[in-house]
């Protein structure tokens, strides 16, 4: 039986970016998918331009929409518009940018199985790399994961004709402070936009009368959406086993999810980045506190956000529609800056605030 250096189990971004970065290295790499691809993958498919630049491949051939408007809207009534200086996310289909990854991988010599599971107690390979995703097995197979909290979210989507493509094309629209936990949004693809809602786990079960409030705000009946799904958003927090002598985890896997935007797409291009660097140089052990180095910040900063948005949305909606904290956002989405706490200035003074607002009991 042939032996691997690395086995990689699951085939989304974080699977398939750790796999090509590791076969540029040089190492024999298998992956594993239990689908087979192209297949659909709920999330609302926004890279931003700091993740997009984290990308080992160019995805720009599965770009649909380029951002560079963002309306912000409490509690669908009051809202900011606010236009970027370039494009501040692309916007993708999970179904086609994971098919390009997964292709791509192949391309540099990646040795891809769909629609397979494997052992991983048996494996024949000498790391295994935990990529599947918020409902994957590996982690737990292993002896790594725990100290996740859940979220979830509710999506569809709406062609255009149902809905007008100038008011949405090249905009996204953020609805905040109505939903426990999250936030609604509306998306823009080719040819429809993506309609969705994310909240804290324990709003499952009135998941959907969140969704049907969004598509009202937007003049949508909810029985037009097709395409609907939920899914589960992993958060990790610092209990959360990331590594061990063989295996590590990468990814929504790992938990690896902005706590206030939901974004998970940054996290994985980064954590699959260090993960190879971690295998490839035989360290995996150093790779939980490289990782912590490269995310901690942004996420400390998130989670006090996302405490703020939660306890005082109203105040926390004051210090949002800002044009200093816009300048910040902008600043973090391009890639500017790491996290908040880089920001010099002025534009300091909403932080501030915002942070104060998340310590008050």
């Amino acid at each position: 039986m042939q032996r691997y250096d690395v086995l990689v189990v699951g085939g989304g971004p974080a699977g398939s970016t750790t796999a090509i970065r590791l076969a540029e290295g040089g190492a024999r790499v298998l992956l594993v998918d239990k689908a087979i691809f192209p297949r659909d993958k709920p999330c609302g498919g926004g890279l931003t331009t700091r993740a997009f630049a984290q990308c080992p491949v160019d995805p720009t051939p599965v770009v649909e929409d380029e951002v560079d408007v963002v309306e912000l809207r409490f509690r669908f009534g009051d809202s900011v518009v606010r236009q970027a200086s370039s494009p501040v996310i692309r916007m993708t289909q999970r179904r086609w940018l994971d098919a390009f990854l997964l292709a791509a991988a192949r391309e540099r010599g990646v040795e891809v199985r769909e629609g397979t599971t494997i052992d991983t107690a048996t494996a024949p390979a000498d790391v295994i790399v935990g990529a599947d995703g918020a409902n994957g097995t590996t982690a737990k197979s292993v002896g790594l994961g725990g100290g996740i909290v859940q979220g979830v979210a509710y999506e569809g989507n709406v062609p255009y004709g149902t809905v007008a493509r100038e008011r949405y094309a090249h905009r996204a629209v953020v609805e905040l402070a109505d939903i426990p936990g999250g936030y609604g949004w509306v998306f823009p693809k080719g040819d429809h936009v993506n309609v969705g809602v994310g909240a804290w786990q324990e709003e499952g079960p009135r998941i959907r009368e969140h969704l049907a409030r969004v598509c009202n705000a937007h003049g949508l009946d909810p029985s037009q959406l097709d395409a609907l799904r939920g899914h589960r958003l992993p958060l990790r927090r610092a209990a959360t086993r990331l590594a061990n002598e063989r295996a590590l985890l990468v990814g929504d896997a790992a938990g690896l999810i902005d706590p206030v935007s939901g974004d998970g797409m940054y996290e994985c291009f980064v954590s699959s980045r260090l993960a190879a660097e971690a295998i490839l140089a035989g360290t995996l052990a150093a790779y939980p506190a490289k990782l912590d180095a490269a995310l901690g910040r942004l996420h400390g900063a998130s989670w006090k956000l996302k405490r703020a948005l939660d306890r005082w949305p109203r105040a926390s909606w004051r210090v949002a529609r800002t044009r200093l904290l816009w300048g910040s956002v902008e600043r973090l989405l391009l890639g500017d800056v790491g996290s908040p706490g880089e920001v010099t200035g002025a534009a300091r003074v909403p932080l501030r605030v915002l942070d104060a607002l998340a310590r008050i009991p």
